[in-house]
């Protein structure tokens, strides 16, 4: 690997992409694997079957170039979406982290700034130096939240040209009250900020948590991105959309490279979306799998966060790593995300998360020591 990276800094890299490591996480071949937020449910039978006949026939047009607008799919997303939403307000790409980069080519680039919340997806700051963005890392209080307050002062005093607002946050999982929301936009009414609220998870969130979406009217510095890679278990699919005012998706067309949606990827997200119900019964007992992990690990003394994604951010742990590792041991692999006394496990079937809870059991009694 050192080798590998001496040849790396042997080319001519810019200067701010020095250093850096690529995003990924552990990919390892164990039985139970709960550590990128997966929906680990799969698709289920009668949406396959959906999907592969849309993919049947698109696959007789691949001689010929894929609609650039993407118009049917920016019409179903805004349908699925609802809030007044139509096809002018959407738009979409491969995975929402391309929405993202985009959205960072468009309103980012060499002397402008791009703030969040750490700890956040850690995909911002890499995003940030692929566009040549400066990334600045902001503050948060205790217990990792963000309040409106301190949210809006940052944005004041320092001015970014874009602020990433994750909801719910992750690897924490909590999610931002619509109070952040609008006072972080208001304060950036100065300095014209584009504020994005990252919503990858929302499907998620408990009965009647509101979406950033109803801030949209009026609003026409405030983004929305979503994914179809969680709750609709479209990971492999590269399905990411975002919503906001008409001459937002109007910037982004100035940077999409062509044709950047695949027929193929346009008739897999179409078809899914015409089976959202059977989808969403899923999203359902994820949300069920995660509150039992929940009161789990409260049950066994450590400190899970309360959390509206499928995944459980958990603190109470003096060696994570070796909690980690043994867990790995057991054959259930999860995120040591890096942050001290804590770990992050994704809400599985109801037998993976037995199989995780029962691990994890096994390990805190026979390990007293990782305890806190």
């Amino acid at each position: 690997m050192n080798d590998q990276l001496e040849r790396l800094n042997r080319l001519p890299l810019r200067s701010n992409l020095r250093g850096l490591t690529p995003y990924g996480a552990p990919q390892l071949d164990v039985p139970i694997l709960l550590n990128v937020n997966e929906n680990t449910h799969g698709v289920p039978a009668d949406v396959r079957a959906a999907i592969t006949a849309a993919v049947s026939e698109a696959a007789m047009g691949l001689n010929r170039y894929p609609d650039r607008e993407f118009t049917e799919l920016r019409k179903a997303l805004a349908d699925y979406l609802g809030h007044g939403l139509d096809e002018t307000n959407i738009w979409a790409a491969n995975g929402s982290n391309e929405v993202l980069q985009q959205i960072l080519q468009a309103f980012g680039g060499p002397g402008r700034t791009a703030l969040g919340f750490p700890p956040t997806y850690s995909m911002y700051p890499l995003l940030a130096s692929g566009t040549d963005t400066t990334y600045i890392k902001g503050e948060r209080e205790e217990g990792y939240e963000l309040s409106a307050e301190s949210a809006a002062r940052q944005v004041r005093e320092l001015k970014p040209g874009i602020v990433f607002l994750c909801s719910p946050n992750n690897p924490t999982g909590t999610g931002l009250g619509l109070d952040v929301v609008e006072a972080v936009y208001e304060a950036g009414n100065e300095s014209q900020t584009i504020v994005i609220v990252d919503e990858a998870y929302h499907e998620f969130a408990h009965d009647g948590t509101p979406s950033a979406l109803t801030l949209l009217p009026g609003r026409e510095r405030l983004i929305v991105s979503r994914t179809m890679s969680k709750a609709f278990a479209l990971a492999g699919a590269r399905l990411g959309y975002m919503a906001a005012a008409p001459e937002v998706a109007d910037a982004l067309r100035l940077v999409r490279l062509p044709y950047h949606l695949s027929a193929i990827t346009q008739a897999t997200a179409l078809a899914a979306l015409q089976h959202r119900e059977a989808l969403m019964a899923d999203v359902e007992d994820i949300k069920k799998q995660r509150d039992r992990i929940v009161s789990e690990l409260t049950r066994m003394g450590l400190s899970p966060a309360a959390s509206d994604s499928n995944y459980v951010f958990f603190g109470g742990l003096e060696n994570p790593h070796q909690v980690w590792q043994d867990l790995l041991d057991a054959g259930v692999l999860i995120r040591d995300v890096g942050i001290p006394g804590h770990l992050r496990v994704t809400a599985g079937t109801e037998t993976e998360t037995t199989a995780f809870l029962t691990s994890l059991e096994s390990i805190l009694a026979n390990r007293p020591a990782v305890r806190a």
